[in-house]
């Protein structure tokens, strides 16, 4: 088998890195040259480190193949694209993607809010569209949620289904509905906690430990949200928002006011805590 992957960030390399690992032959697709160079020095220093500790014997690092041209995918049996998660550069992408790719080549997206439905309806072959929502960090977290769109066949969706197995993860079957599984239980949840913040006058250190010594979650909320990323956090709670007009969907003006100030967690080195 091989895949594609558009777009070598945070969540592409990662997605990328457990092909490699897997000894799946990879083709990553990043805008310039020089991202992809710093994406596969990037997979290759997280895999060497799994390597000294022992967790996987050896990689292949030449499995990762890497362009800044699209029809290099021509070839791939399924393409998981990663880039801004914005509607309208996904649908771009995906009428190019269908031009490029074989007619039974399985598109998928790892889209974590926005409608499959919708990113698949910029092509005249929906129905081999599947959602891929990997969870970030993609190497370590176990869960792939396996989106179904509304018209996806089975044959797409087994695919996408027995590729997160052979990656090692634990994917999961759900249709296309706003926020999915996990975000749609998660997202209104957190923006409860962060209300909670405010309404008992509670300090961010107090309600992490309370959901985690009482609620027995690994981290809290805040923790949590910081290492998500406020934006991303606010970004998905709009989206959310914007589908079912639920009050919990909203982001709290405590994480836009964040958001804004540009106190984004830990990639900023500040949010909820000082890093």
């Amino acid at each position: 088998m091989r895949v594609g992957v558009v777009g070598l960030g945070t969540m592409g390399a990662g997605i990328a890195q457990l092909c490699v690992e897997a000894g799946i032959d990879t083709v990553g697709r990043e805008v310039t040259a020089d991202l992809g160079e710093r994406a596969r020095d990037r997979i290759v220093h997280f895999l060497t480190r799994k390597v000294e500790k022992g967790q996987i014997e050896s990689f292949e690092v030449e499995r990762l193949s890497l362009t800044v041209d699209l029809t290099d995918l021509a070839k791939c049996d399924l393409v998981i694209e990663a880039i801004v998660e914005e509607l309208e550069p996904k649908r771009q992408l995906f009428t190019e993607l269908e031009r490029i790719c074989r007619p039974d080549t399985v598109l998928a997206t790892n889209t974590s809010a926005l409608s499959v439905t919708e990113i698949a309806a910029a092509v005249s072959s929906p129905e081999r569209v599947v959602g891929m929502h990997f969870f970030n960090p993609a190497p370590l977290m176990p869960l792939v949620e396996i989106v179904r769109a509304e018209l996806t066949v089975d044959a797409a969706f087994d695919t996408a289904f027995s590729l997160a197995e052979t990656l090692g993860k634990h994917p999961i079957r759900c249709h296309d509905t706003p926020g999915f599984v996990v975000n749609r239980v998660l997202i209104p949840l957190l923006n409860d906690c962060i209300r909670v913040l405010d309404e008992a006058r509670v300090t961010v250190e107090d309600l992490d430990a309370g959901m985690k010594h009482g609620a027995g979650w690994p981290m809290g909320p805040c923790e949590l949200v910081d290492l998500v990323g406020v934006d991303v956090h606010v970004h998905a709670s709009e989206a959310l928002y914007e589908k079912t007009r639920e009050t919990r969907m909203a982001p709290p003006p405590r994480l836009v006011a964040m958001k804004n100030a540009g106190l984004l967690g830990r990639k900023s080195g500040r949010g909820f805590y000082t890093y």
